[in-house]
């Protein structure tokens, strides 16, 4: 009988281990594929580890409060009928050839670089080759990092890039207008200066409204739309986080913040507090971030919308939600017209592609086509 072992995984190339934060399967519960057994925090978000078979889980190796490196063994599920003797002499053999992977120079060329794209450093990360290559682009205030749990996943079928945006990330910091076209103009500059000549691009919240900016200025180089979340797809933004983000210098600003984002607030993890407070004490960061908001969004609205021209800009689209998103309303996704796909996914948030990071990746997936 198949014993399988859960190991902790590796959410995005800067994590070396994580802690386990509580279990969500019993021993002896029945686990399906895809569901989650057990929560662990890393330091930039908690977030549940899923088991890819159907099973019983038979072992709880690590408990609450552990903190393992990547690939140590977490649970094992297995058949009812599979027995406990050999189930014991897995996970011994297992532990005894267990070796902490450690980074080294092997691993370099999977960190993000730096290039000089139009006069302003461009940070990017590329994984994957082959295929119709796809290009991750984040929302206001974030960056390449938003990616982190889906980056490789979807790699493991294409070529994906993903960058910072003008103002974000460790991207040059300085804009001229900060809108919406210059952002897309910096994509496409991006493609060109890469060799990227037609791509699937995945927009998340703004970046999504970058997304769909650059299919109208450069149809011919975008395959498709995937908008997470996205800006664009009608009026309401929620205003007071746009200010609240763009004002905040300190923790205590932040943090509430920061905590909207997810459906679940405790996802917000103290490292993840600290990147962005980091961030927001760059020089030029804050200049920049007002003139984007400024262009973009008027308090509670959002100044540039493709709702009733989606489905002219591409020949394909995929919209993905969080139900419980508290910036942009999920009511954008629906009576969209034309040949799209809309899923909206109950129980999250706007990070919907890192609270539900599994289902995301399936879905994009499955519409960009293994």
């Amino acid at each position: 009988m198949p014993i399988h072992m859960i190991t902790m995984p590796k959410w995005g190339l800067s994590m070396e281990q994580g802690q386990v934060n509580g279990w969500l399967k019993a021993i002896g519960d029945k686990v399906a594929k895809g569901e989650e057994i057990v929560d662990v925090e890393t330091d930039k978000i908690s977030s549940g580890v899923e088991c890819a078979f159907d099973g019983i889980l038979r072992r709880q190796i690590a408990q609450e409060g552990d903190t393992l490196p990547i690939g140590a063994l977490l649970a094992v599920v297995a058949d009812p009928e599979t027995a406990d003797a050999e189930i014991d002499a897995a996970v011994g053999a297992f532990q005894r050839d267990f070796v902490p992977a450690t980074t080294d120079a092997g691993e370099t060329g999977l960190q993000p670089e730096k290039a000089q794209i139009g006069g302003r450093t461009v940070r990017y990360l590329k994984l994957g080759d082959g295929g119709t290559p796809a290009v991750l682009i984040h929302g206001f205030g974030g960056d390449l990092n938003n990616w982190l749990f889906n980056h490789a996943d979807l790699a493991a079928h294409r070529t994906v890039w993903a960058l910072d945006l003008p103002g974000h990330g460790e991207s040059g910091k300085a804009v001229e207008t900060g809108g919406v076209e210059e952002l897309a103009d910096s994509v496409i500059a991006f493609m060109d200066d890469r060799g990227i000549g037609n791509a699937h691009l995945i927009g998340h919240s703004m970046g999504a409204l970058v997304a769909m900016t650059v299919a109208e200025k450069a149809p011919e180089r975008v395959a498709s739309l995937s908008l997470i979340a996205g800006a664009g797809l009608g009026n309401e933004i929620n205003g007071e986080y746009i200010s609240g983000f763009t004002e905040g210098s300190n923790r205590n600003a932040l943090k509430p913040q920061l905590a909207k984002l997810f459906a679940d607030p405790t996802l917000v993890t103290r490292q993840l507090v600290e990147d962005i407070v980091k961030y927001k004490r760059l020089e030029g960061v804050q200049d920049t971030l007002r003139k984007i908001a400024a262009s973009a969004f008027d308090g509670d609205v959002q100044r540039v919308g493709y709702r009733d021209r989606l489905a002219e800009l591409v020949p394909r689209a995929l919209v993905i939600w969080g139900a419980q998103d508290q910036i942009i309303p999920a009511s954008h996704a629906r009576g969209l017209q034309g040949d799209i796909r809309v899923h909206v996914l109950e129980g999250k948030g706007h990070m919907v592609q890192m609270e539900a990071a599994s289902e995301v990746n399936r879905l994009l997936n499955d519409f960009l086509g293994c």
